[in-house]
């Protein structure tokens, strides 16, 4: 077996069920696949939908409890072939084209020193690359000029947009700190030595530190550019501005979901990056973490 896809969904509505189909129709060549479709307990009919096209090489795991992304994926692990190569974390909400997933196993297998992967992901509704997928690690100055917008002035500068790594040339393959989970292939040998998906997260962040500790422990993720895949964002959490028309989130799961990706945050600083900092510095960051959980907080509750 050559590649696990691994497709975590919540209430994705119809997406799921065009992700299988663009899978369906992709063009493997010689290599073998299967389809784990783990479900957190959805209340839609994304499940039913998804099941109708009876698509081979399919297995679905039905969840009765939504314990959140890293557990829904690390539970969709244990139904893998445990002898495929690679494994694929895919979003439900994200259509592959023809030879997207063929392109990225020759990648692989072409290139023995990548031992993680992402491609370009461009956002369908803005018709732009989804800047998550190329990113560095959020240390507290490169945060500093993403949140003040100082790296907006000087989106080439190495010093001044280390958060989405502006001075890297996106046109060519190179490697890259951290990735979207979106869509994240990873060598299953080297998935098994960092431990999968840390499940002190919830909902944002785990991808983050996925690739953390792929670096920490001499690992290299990679962006290939030369395929693509096309994503929603944000259809199971509502909280994306240009796609929460799209979303059937309720308040409760918009306000949950806010509440989660700031404490994410405090969760990766806390565990990766804190040693690193002295007190000030420390304070100010959760200061900051604060100020922006009260900011989603609120606009999830009234906007």
């Amino acid at each position: 077996m050559d590649l696990s896809i691994i497709i975590l969904n919540y209430n994705s509505s119809d997406y799921l069920k065009k992700c299988l189909e663009s899978i369906n129709k992709s063009d493997f060549g010689k290599y073998s696949y299967e389809i784990i479709v783990v479900d957190n307990n959805s209340s839609d009919n994304s499940i039913e939908l998804s099941k109708s096209l009876k698509i081979l090489n399919t297995k679905y795991l039905l969840l009765n409890t939504n314990k959140g992304f890293a557990h829904g994926n690390n539970q969709g692990l244990t139904v893998t072939n445990p002898n495929s190569k690679y494994v694929l974390f895919l979003n439900p909400d994200t259509v592959v084209k023809k030879y997207t997933l063929k392109k990225m196993i020759d990648f692989f297998n072409q290139n023995k020193n990548v031992d993680a992967a992402t491609c370009k992901i461009d956002l369908v509704l803005t018709k732009k690359m989804q800047p998550e997928c190329h990113r560095g690690f959020p240390t507290p100055w490169r945060s500093f000029c993403y949140f003040s917008h100082i790296s907006k002035l000087f989106p080439k500068s190495k010093l001044f947009s280390g958060y989405f790594l502006g001075h890297l040339d996106l046109n060519t393959t190179h490697q890259i700190e951290a990735c979207v989970g979106a869509f994240l292939m990873v060598k299953r040998t080297v998935g098994k030595t960092i431990g999968w998906w840390n499940e002190k997260y919830f909902f944002y962040g785990e991808d983050l530190d996925f690739c953390y500790q792929l670096k920490q422990k001499g690992f290299r993720l990679y962006f290939y550019p030369h395929t693509k895949i096309f994503h929603f964002q944000g259809i199971s959490s509502g909280i994306i501005n240009k796609s929460k028309h799209l979303s059937l989130a309720s308040r409760k799961t918009k306000i949950m979901v806010a509440k989660a990706s700031t404490q994410a945050m405090r969760i990766f600083y806390q565990q990766n990056l804190f040693p690193k900092y002295n007190i000030l510095t420390r304070f100010l960051v959760m200061q900051g973490i604060n100020v922006l959980e009260f900011k989603r907080v609120f606009k999830a509750k009234y906007l």
